[in-house]
């Protein structure tokens, strides 16, 4: 993969003022995404979800886990990409990783949907509320991210971070929810 140059006059890495666009991106897009949670109320509780699942959590859970699986794969190939694997990185990993992240980000959309449309933000236990927090947080991780890969010349570390910031809340998210549901009934479909 060639890299891309920066536009003429443009060499080395954007100043450290340059990370206020992604910090901005993430506390724009988290902020949101909770005020419109918090904002639903809920709404017709239809089964429009079903597919092959028997109710929308045990759809969640398993599309969540499956994130989850991928986001997993994600570090290994961000490993591999940034080198700090044993062996070389084939011309291949780079666009696994893209389209890995890509899918494990379309399998959250109707997860969101679900908790943001029909459940709402909930903040009734300590649970609920590092759930619906975590939630808002890995879509304002996600366009934080997203802004760093396409603006370019960050620092080495403000990639990395971003991305482990966004596995981390991805796990907060799934910790507080698929999992803990998992636990309580057992894993079925």
């Amino acid at each position: 993969m060639t890299e891309i140059a920066p536009p003429s006059g443009e060499t080395g890495t954007r100043s450290a003022r340059w990370l206020v666009a992604p910090l901005l991106a993430f506390a724009c897009v988290a902020v949101v995404t909770g005020v419109v949670a918090r904002w639903q109320l809920g709404g017709d509780k239809g089964t429009y979800f079903d597919l092959f699942f028997s109710d929308p959590i045990h759809m969640k859970t398993w599309l969540a886990t499956t994130a989850i699986a991928l986001a997993l794969f994600q570090l290994m190939t961000a490993s591999w990409i940034f080198r700090k694997l044993p062996w070389p990185r084939p011309a291949w990993v780079p666009p696994l990783h893209r389209w890995s992240g890509r899918i494990a980000f379309l399998l959250t959309l109707p997860i969101a949907y679900h908790c943001i449309f029909r459940l709402g933000f909930q903040d009734g236990t300590a649970r609920t509320l590092a759930h619906s927090l975590a939630g808002a947080a890995v879509y304002g991780a996600f366009a934080s991210k997203i802004l760093i890969v396409r603006l370019h010349r960050f620092p080495g570390w403000v990639l990395p971070a971003a991305g482990g910031f966004l596995f981390a809340a991805l796990i907060a998210v799934w910790y507080s929810s698929a999992l803990w549901f998992l636990d309580l009934v057992g894993a079925e479909i």
